[in-house]
């Protein structure tokens, strides 16, 4: 039997006499190596990291299990989150197992449904504002602030901690660092702790390449934006939490953090689950979208192992696919007819 997450990194991230007794049988997730996405590309080792595989389908649990240990350890009472939906349902699905109430405040219409049903499906206390993710984190920070309960959001420094195991994870299976590291960027903890991850790993240290969607690029443009806009909705994110680690990360690795449409990231999805088989979320596709322009502009050499992070499974965000499902038109059930639509 593998041993839970935490348990195989307790030299990298355990207190003295620490427990985990909290655990969904998170991390672990494949790195599959993407031979015909490669070569469309024009890369010979491409990878996919696909985080759709934890326990509900995102990195975010990677973080999650270890706030919610700390917390539960610390003696919360219970736990609150911001959210564009990722966050919400890990949030929900660890405070269950914790015992934990689970607040969570949610943009009003901007989180897919999907992510929504999971956190109410775990019983999550919802709460939706008229205002975008960053007026919900500020909300949410105050509340932690007065004590009502401890914030499990990426402002959470565990959180950050526990995401380094995904890069971890991959240097244990390459037996190295890859020559860069492709992934979204939204609220901007994961690639602030991906980075952290291969550097304290002490195993190489890739460029990280991250990749907002054009009508939501604060870092990008070196500026908030007050009302972001994309269908990539776990990276419509307007302030980024973590935004001078993902600057950092990005400086200190010789990297980029660029934008890439909304039409890019659709296609870049496309690709990944109609060359590979794995169906990822829109803001998943992000990093795929960014690797494969700069591969095109010559920015990456054709010999370079890189590695693309799907942060979340595509089951998440149904919609960005929905249209279609509209091309779908009945026709009479007889064979004839069957051969003729199948142009057989």
């Amino acid at each position: 039997m593998i041993p839970p997450l935490l348990e195989r990194y307790r030299s990298l991230l355990a207190r003295d006499g620490e427990a985990f007794a909290i655990t969904l049988g998170e991390g672990g997730t494949p790195l599959i190596a993407a031979r015909r996405l490669g070569a469309e590309i024009g890369l010979a080792q491409l990878h996919l990291k696909f985080e759709g595989t934890n326990p509900t389908g995102s990195f975010k649990d990677r973080g999650m299990v270890l706030a919610v240990n700390r917390a539960t350890g610390a003696g919360a009472q219970a736990i609150v989150c911001a959210s564009t939906g990722n966050t919400s349902a890990s949030a929900a699905a660890y405070a269950a197992a914790a015992g934990l109430p689970c607040h969570v405040i949610l943009p009003a219409g901007k989180v897919a449904r999907g992510k929504l049903a999971q956190a109410l499906a775990a019983g999550a206390r919802l709460t939706m504002v008229d205002g975008n993710f960053d007026a919900a984190l500020e909300a949410v920070r105050r509340l932690g602030a007065e004590g009502v309960a401890v914030v499990v959001n990426s402002i959470n420094p565990d959180r950050l901690d526990g995401q380094q195991t995904a890069a971890w994870e991959i240097v244990d299976v390459l037996g190295r660092a890859p020559d860069a590291l492709a992934l979204p960027v939204g609220n901007a903890g994961n690639i602030t702790a991906y980075w952290r991850g291969f550097v304290r790993y002490e195993r190489g240290r890739p460029r990280m390449l991250g990749f907002q969607a054009e009508g939501a690029a604060p870092i990008v443009r070196g500026a908030p934006v007050e009302s972001p806009e994309t269908v990539a909705t776990a990276i419509r994110i307007g302030n980024p939490a973590s935004w001078k680690g993902a600057v950092a990360a990005r400086d200190e690795s010789e990297g980029l953090i660029d934008a890439v449409s909304d039409d890019e990231i659709l296609e870049a999805q496309r690709m990944v689950a109609g060359l590979e088989g794995v169906f990822c979320e829109p803001a998943s596709a992000a990093g795929v979208a960014g690797v494969r322009r700069l591969r095109r502009e010559g920015r990456i050499g054709p010999d370079e192992v890189v590695v693309c992070v799907l942060t979340g499974h595509g089951l998440k965000d149904p919609d960005a696919v929905q249209a279609e499902e509209g091309a779908l038109t009945p026709i009479p059930a007889d064979l004839a007819s069957i051969r003729e639509a199948l142009e057989l």
